[in-house]
Formats: C-alpha cells, sequence, structure tokens
C-alpha cells in the first residue's frame, strides 16, 4: 500500500469512513496510556461502562504527574489506579519510574501502532513511527473497551528536512523553528510528517522532542519515518523484533522545508509556545530560575548534554536550576557514566523523574521571575507564579543560562561537547507492574480513597438551550485558563464538585459561583479555544457547573471533542465578527432540536438573531442529544455485549 507514513498507518487501521482529508473516520486503536492527572476519572469512566477487561492490545497506566504528595490524596488516587490496572489488565507505572512519554518511547511504542493517550503530548511517540494522539480521558477509557476511536482525516503536511544541526543547535530548535512559521494553530487539522536527508541525522529521542512539541501547533499529530536510526535505538532498547520498516512514497498535501544547517539557537516568549525568537536576539537578561527536563527535552542525550556543558562550572548564584530526568533508565545511565555527578556537582537539583515544574507541581519561579525552561508550554501562570516570564528553549541554551546567570547563547561557551550514547541501554522493568491473568484479576477489590466522588449524571439535552452568558474571553483561550492545573488543583481531579470550583480561576474567580446561581448558561469565546492540555475537566467541569453551550470562532481539536463527550454543544459564528455583537451578561436562546449545520441564537437581551454553525457528525449530534459520550457508549457496549452471548 503506497501513502505517507501516516497514511498507511490510518489506512491500516480504519474501521469505518473513507480515507479523504475531512472525512470522519473510525480508527482500530493497538494502544492506550493514561497519567495520574487524567487517569483517574478515565478509569472510573471506564468501570462505568461495565465490560470485565480493557480489549487493546496494550494499555499502560502511569503515575508521573501528581507526584507531589501533600496529604492524602495524591496517594489514595494512586493506589485506586493501581488497584484498576490489576482488576482490568493493565500494566502499572509506579510513581517515580518516569514521565509516561519517555517511558513509552524507551518501553513500548512501536511503528505503525495507533495509540491514544490522556495527555496532549501523546504524539512523543510518532519519533518511533507510531501514529499517537492525544484525546480526553473518556475517549481512552472508550478505546480500552474495545471502541473505535474517531478523528477527521487529517491532511499530510510534509516537513522536508536537509542539511545537518550545527554545533550547539539541538532538535528543540527545529520544532521552534516550526512554530515560528505556523504558531499555535496553523497545525489544525494536519498531521506534520517529517521526511528528507536530514531525517537520517536524528536519533529517535530528537525527533520525538520534535513531535512532542509538535502538539502546540495544534496538529492532530507529528510523526517520523521508521528508518535504520529507528531499528538501531529499539535493539539498544532490546526491542528490535517489534521494529518494521515503515517510510512515506506519495506525495504531501502540503511541503515546508527546512534546512537543518541554517538554523540557530531558538526561545519562544512569554506567553506563548509560537512566540519564537532567535536567542542572540533576547540574550543578556538576567535569569532567576533554569529548569530542565519535561517530556520534551529529559532523555538520556539530553541531560548527557547538559552534564557535558555543566562539568567544571558551579551554576550562577542569582538562580537556581532544577533538573527532572525523563526515566530510572536515564538516570541508571547517568549514574553508570559518571556524569550524574556534574549535574551534582554543579549545585543543580536533582527532582524526581516526573514532570514536576512543567506542570506547575512544584519549582514555581519567584515574583516577576525569570525562568528559562526545556518544557513545552509556557501559557501564563502554568508555572505557579502568575507573574513570572517562561522562556522554551533546548537544554544547551539552559545549561549555558544557568552558568552565565543571563540568557546565553550556548555558542559563546567555546568548544562543542562531544556525547557517546550507550550501544545498549540498561534494562530494568521492575518499576512495571504486569496485568494479572483474567482468573486473578476477577478477585481484586478496587480501592477507593474520600476524595473519590462518583461521576455527575449526563441527562438527555432539551431541544432548546436557554441562559446567560455567562464569560465572554478572547482567542488562544487554553485549558490551563479554563482549568488550572498545579498542585493544588491537580489532587482534585477525581472530584469534580471540588475542582469545579476553580474553572477559569485566573480569568474569572467569581465564574464558578456565578455559573451555579444562574443556572449554568453559556461561554463566548475567539480563536483556538481550548488550545493546550487534553484535560477534559475543562469540559467536565463547566458541565458540573451547568454550563450548556460554548460559543467561538473556532476551536482546538481535543477540546472540541471533550465537549462533545460531556453534553456541551460546541458552536460556532458563522460570521466571525458576530462575535462582537454579544456580551457577558446577554440572555440568549439557542434551538438544537435537529442539530442543522445552520442555527440561529436569539439575543433576548438585544432582541436581535445571529447565525451559528458547528462541525459536528450525525453521530456527534447523537452522542450530544444523548447527553454525552458515556451514556451513548454504554447503549453501545451493552448491544455488542448481547450479540456475543446470543453467539456464544
Amino acid at each position: 500500500m503506497s501513502g505517507t507514513v501516516a497514511e498507511k498507518i490510518i489506512n491500516e487501521h480504519i474501521v469505518v469512513g473513507k480515507p479523504a482529508p475531512g472525512e470522519e473516520v473510525a480508527l482500530k486503536i493497538d494502544q492506550t496510556l493514561t497519567q495520574d492527572a487524567t487517569g483517574t476519572m478515565a478509569y472510573l469512566q471506564f468501570e462505568a461502562i461495565g465490560i470485565p477487561r480493557v480489549r487493546t492490545e496494550l494499555s499502560i497506566s502511569y503515575v508521573d504527574h501528581n507526584t507531589l504528595q501533600t496529604d492524602f490524596k495524591n496517594p489514595d488516587d494512586h493506589r485506586y489506579l493501581q488497584s484498576v490496572a490489576k482488576k482490568y489488565g493493565l500494566y502499572f507505572s509506579r510513581p517515580g519510574n518516569g514521565i509516561c512519554h519517555q517511558l513509552h518511547l524507551e518501553r513500548f511504542a512501536r511503528p505503525g501502532k495507533i495509540l491514544i493517550g490522556s495527555d496532549s503530548h501523546t504524539p512523543t511517540a510518532g519519533g518511533i513511527g507510531s501514529f499517537a494522539i492525544g484525546a480526553g480521558g473518556l475517549d481512552v477509557a472508550v478505546a480500552m473497551a474495545g471502541m473505535p476511536y474517531r478523528i477527521r482525516y487529517p491532511q499530510i503536511v510534509g516537513i522536508k528536512l536537509t542539511g545537518k544541526l550545527p554545533e550547539w543547535v539541538s532538535a528543540k530548535d527545529v520544532i521552534l523553528e516550526v512554530l515560528r512559521r505556523i504558531d499555535v494553530k496553523g497545525g489544525r487539522g494536519k498531521v506534520l510528517e517529517y521526511f528528507g536527508p536530514g531525517v537520517k541525522t536524528l536519533s529517535v529521542p530528537e525527533r520525538a522532542t520534535i513531535t512532542n512539541m509538535g502538539t502546540e501547533t495544534g496538529a492532530t499529530t507529528s510523526i517520523f519515518p521508521s528508518d535504520e536510526v529507528t531499528r538501531a535505538f529499539m535493539e539498544a532498547q532490546e526491542r528490535g523484533d517489534h521494529w518494521i520498516l515503515l517510510e512515506a512514497d506519495a506525495e504531501y498535501d502540503e511541503i515546508m522545508e527546512i534546512n537543518l544547517s541554517e538554523l540557530e539557537p531558538l526561545a519562544a516568549l512569554p506567553h506563548s509556545p509560537g512566540n519564537v525568537k532567535p536567542v542572540s536576539e533576547i540574550a543578556g537578561m538576567e535569569v532567576q530560575q533554569v529548569a530542565i527536563g519535561s517530556c520534551t527535552n529529559s532523555s538520556l542525550r539530553d541531560l548527557k548534554m547538559v552534564a557535558s556543558i555543566l562539568k567544571g562550572h558551579t551554576i550562577a548564584d542569582n538562580l537556581h536550576l532544577t533538573i527532572n530526568p525523563g526515566s530510572r533508565q536515564v538516570v541508571e545511565h547517568l549514574i553508570e557514566s559518571g556524569e550524574m555527578r556534574y549535574l551534582v556537582a554543579s549545585g543543580a537539583r536533582i527532582l524526581e523523574n516526573a514532570c514536576g515544574p512543567c506542570i506547575g507541581m512544584g519549582a514555581a519561579p519567584p515574583s516577576h521571575g525569570i525562568s528559562i525552561r526545556t518544557f513545552n508550554r509556557n501559557f501564563e501562570g502554568r508555572s505557579g507564579t502568575k507573574d513570572a516570564q517562561i522562556f522554551l528553549v533546548s537544554p544547551e541554551v539552559a545549561a549555558a543560562t544557568a552558568i552565565k546567570g543571563v540568557l546565553t547563547d550556548p555558542g559563546d561557551l567555546g568548544d562543542y561537547p562531544r556525547i557517546e550514547m550507550p550501544q545498549r541501554f540498561i534494562i530494568n522493568d521492575n518499576m512495571f507492574i504486569r496485568p494479572l491473568p483474567p482468573e486473578e484479576s476477577v478477585k481484586v477489590e478496587i480501592i477507593r480513597g474520600p476524595n473519590i466522588k462518583p461521576l455527575p449524571d449526563f441527562s438527555r439535552l432539551p431541544d432548546t438551550l436557554e441562559g446567560e452568558v455567562l464569560i465572554k474571553v478572547g482567542d488562544n483561550v487554553t485549558t490551563d485558563h479554563i482549568m488550572p492545573a498545579g498542585a493544588k488543583i491537580l489532587p482534585l481531579r477525581s472530584n469534580i464538585p471540588e475542582i469545579s470550583k476553580h474553572v477559569f480561576k485566573a480569568v474569572d474567580p467569581v465564574f464558578p459561583h456565578r455559573a451555579l446561581d444562574k443556572g449554568g448558561g453559556f461561554i463566548i469565546g475567539g480563536e483556538n479555544y481550548g488550545q493546550g492540555s487534553s484535560r477534559e475537566h475543562a469540559a467536565l467541569a463547566p458541565k458540573y457547573l451547568g454550563v450548556k453551550a460554548v460559543i467561538v470562532k473556532s476551536f482546538a481539536r481535543i477540546h472540541l471533542a471533550n465537549l462533545i463527550n460531556f453534553g456541551i454543544v460546541p458552536l460556532t459564528f458563522k460570521e466571525p465578527a458576530d462575535y462582537h455583537f454579544i456580551d457577558m451578561g446577554d440572555d440568549i436562546e439557542v434551538v438544537i432540536e435537529k442539530l442543522r449545520s445552520d442555527i440561529k441564537l436569539r439575543n433576548l437581551t438585544k432582541d436581535s438573531e445571529i447565525a451559528l454553525t458547528h462541525s459536528l457528525s450525525e453521530l456527534d449530534a447523537e452522542i450530544l442529544k444523548t447527553g454525552g459520550k458515556l451514556p451513548w457508549v454504554k447503549v453501545e457496549v451493552g448491544k455488542i455485549e448481547k450479540v456475543k452471548r446470543k453467539n456464544d
């Protein structure tokens, strides 16, 4: 079968639909992953579906987000997740094992497979040739139940890489260059597929850095071919038998060309990953914090480079440096080679193998502080300090800055370090708990702490939605704006009544009270509403508060799906300029009896009408009218089980 890499994988997995851009297709899912911030709710939903065991080839529950245990909530959730994994046939990655995307790349990701994960950076596995998609937790739960996952067949954008990265320039600069060109919404409805002679110069971890942060463009996913470089990495991980050759032999819908030889160190400025400039243009500013790690830049390659740069140096006295290794495998290699000593001796704070500061889980910058980070997002307040200025850079830039105390072009350090990667990786899977066989798993009791509350009810939608405009926001509103993360809020992910008190906290602190007092209502937004994290709580908590519809100029892909999943009607202005003719406090009415493509919004306050539309398929409309995906899928799974029992 000819095609691009993405087309070959998608076409082989289509269950329903035809392979044409814009057409809805249902895909068979091979692998799923969850992490603990999204996983607890995903497994509560899986339990509610009512089947005895996961029906994928491989499903893994990782613990890497909520590892800061300030009280009982996080450890209780982790006990719940471990018991669920035993009960339903999943692998369980214990706290401290590492970051889900780094671990999955090392131990489980396979070329040609479709992976969905309840984390928006699941496309990291695209670096090994997986078609890997971030999704809401409910979509992952449904996939674990054996149901297909639906997407719009994407346009395939070929990014042709030529040349070779110069000294002091790294894979992070490649994806920052892509973001500089297409910004945070230029990838919507598209797959970014890398090809060309420059691909052969990049290792799998470097490719994974690029596919990881491709999420910030709004792309469905990003992917590299599976070639001899991929094979060498998988053999070094003792997984050579999982390798397949997978390369493109067809034309792309669009082509972008990047000459790696012409790149220079880049940085994303506050408060957007798409606000990119050369480091040379902004160098010299004093810095209060440097943070190295995250699922973007915590691989062995990256930390070997950082260790080599820091060797023999002490970090500047005006800042502190934190380092989060991506996995225990990375740590073991750094210890074995002696390079961990260089990190420790420099004055770096070595943090747990977890997400940590990237999601505001500790290590917040000081007030008005400038923090130089190797992470993938720099949204306002995400670090835990609302007035901090966060810059996103490569490990090379971060390490050079830690030494100098000011934002530094690493070329100023002189000779480029040479690092040596191992021919074989240290394999120790003792922090993974394997699935129990069915005859043992049925005996397992699920452990539930007091912070785990039942799911809310999802009743059928009425034919007419009425209420007040509860809030009006602008363009590029992120899921961090809608449902913040951080050390205080993330532990509430399994408690919807409690976490709903924080909806739009940084934008309008009284929004939750107003929504409840008004009996729910509507949200009005601008372009790219819901960009960023896959967190379904940005839909689930507003649903609990009574939000009936979100009306915007355009949606980010994952958030759009999450709204449908939880019975909130996602509508767009037919004419974007009509956004200006509706205000917070207006009483409005929207008839959704048949959810046709043309819908009228009646503004009762202004005695006017506005034309709305939507991108809903017939199935989306059916799911919405049912009240959301959970009640819909329970009916569908019930039908399947009935047929199975009859055939048996």
